[in-house]
């Protein structure tokens, strides 16, 4: 997660030997700034922690032929209820 927190922090510059060396668009070495790092890293563990219920729910769900079977045979609003809604409250959104 450390090479995201690179690019976002420095857009326009390129990763060299993994991430010990950050250059720019001229190839001129780019020191980083570590505190700005690991801030970067807490924020985007943070975003990854508040998708956990999405991740589990996309894991939960019937594959979409599924679920399109389902709904051919039974309908959307019986899909939604028979379906949808179970997952939904297992992982609720926090």
């Amino acid at each position: 997660m450390r090479h995201i927190a690179i690019k976002n922090l420095y857009p326009d510059t390129r990763m060299i030997n993994g991430e010990s060396d950050v250059r720019d668009v001229n190839d001129l070495a780019i020191e980083i700034d570590e505190d700005l790092i690991q801030e970067e890293l807490v924020k985007l563990q943070a975003e990854y922690d508040a998708q956990e219920y999405a991740r589990n729910r996309a894991s939960e769900y019937p594959s979409t032929g599924d679920q399109l079977d389902y709904i051919f045979h039974n309908g959307v609003a019986k899909w939604k209820t028979d379906i949808i809604q179970p997952v939904k409250d297992k992982f609720p959104k926090p």
